[in-house]
């Protein structure tokens, strides 16, 4: 049950991103034990309680899909006033944790993250495609907030990061929106797959992002984040998954975009383990 409400996958991918993030961004020398704990432990719980706050948000149309119908509100297992006030209570533990033991930078990060995840891209999802566009931002926060934790700033590296985990996030949404297109439109939200039959559009931005990966991805090599291993393994991984993207975008069919899902499932643990291993 608590698996589900905290969407324990997502909430791992948040924390591994995040940990890539502090790992590449910190100084020569030991690693802080402590501050690490810090940051992840308070991560965790900004996660969690996104997740809750998201599906008391979206209980009523959760109910409405095949993929969303067995969490604990559709369910009945937990109820709304429940998962509420949990949802708060943890959201409002980790923000004051970042901020008082991590730092102000990261601790305003997640604040900027369980905002704009739950107040704007959330309700987009109802009204308009560009939803995906907008909520891949949340999305690539966690490595940022990693970076700053580790450098109690912003800087060049950190963006980096955050700019893979942006165009990672669009060819990996657009084909779990793909897969489950009536799904989303028996639930009424305006994914791109939904108001795109013929799928062109779809196809198209999904090759555009990934093309537009391949060098974003390179920056840790550009930057000096990470060395020449990584970069030779980065092109490696980038043009096996752009070539995922033409072919779902030649297919367009619910096979090819399982398979673009897969390879972006892949991709990115992959690259990440790249980044740690070759970090200069």
């Amino acid at each position: 049950m608590l698996v589900d409400l905290f969407k324990a996958r997502l909430t791992a991918l948040v924390l591994l991103t995040t940990l890539v993030g502090y790992y590449a961004g910190r100084s020569e020398g030991a690693l802080d034990g402590l501050l690490l704990f810090h940051t992840l432990g308070a991560t965790a719980l900004l996660a969690c309680g996104a997740a809750a706050l998201n599906q008391f948000m979206e209980r009523k149309w959760d109910r409405q899909m095949r993929r969303t119908a067995s969490r604990p509100l559709p369910t009945g297992e937990l109820q709304p006033l429940t998962v509420l006030f949990v949802g708060v209570c943890i959201s409002v533990m980790g923000m004051l944790w970042l901020s008082h033991k991590v730092n102000a930078v990261t601790g305003f990060l997640g604040a900027v993250t369980l905002g704009s995840y739950l107040f704007v891209y959330t309700p987009l999802k109802r009204i308009t495609p560009l939803n995906t566009l907008i909520g891949a931002i949340p999305g690539a926060l966690p490595p940022l907030m990693g970076w700053t934790a580790a450098r109690g700033e912003i800087t060049i590296g950190g963006w980096a990061l955050f700019a893979i985990l942006m165009f990672w996030q669009l060819p990996h949404f657009l084909a779990i929106a793909w897969m489950y297109k009536d799904e989303y439109a028996d639930a009424g939200y305006v994914m791109l797959p939904v108001i795109d039959p013929d799928g062109e559009k779809t196809g198209r931005q999904a090759v555009c992002h990934t093309f537009g990966l391949l060098p974003v991805s390179l920056a840790p090599f550009v930057y000096g984040v990470a060395g020449e291993i990584y970069l030779f393994g980065a092109l490696i991984l980038g043009m096996a998954f752009l070539w995922r993207a033409i072919q779902f975008s030649a297919k367009l069919d619910r096979d090819s975009a399982k398979k673009l899902f897969f390879a972006s499932i892949l991709y990115l643990p992959l690259l990440l383990g790249l980044l740690v291993f070759d970090r200069i």
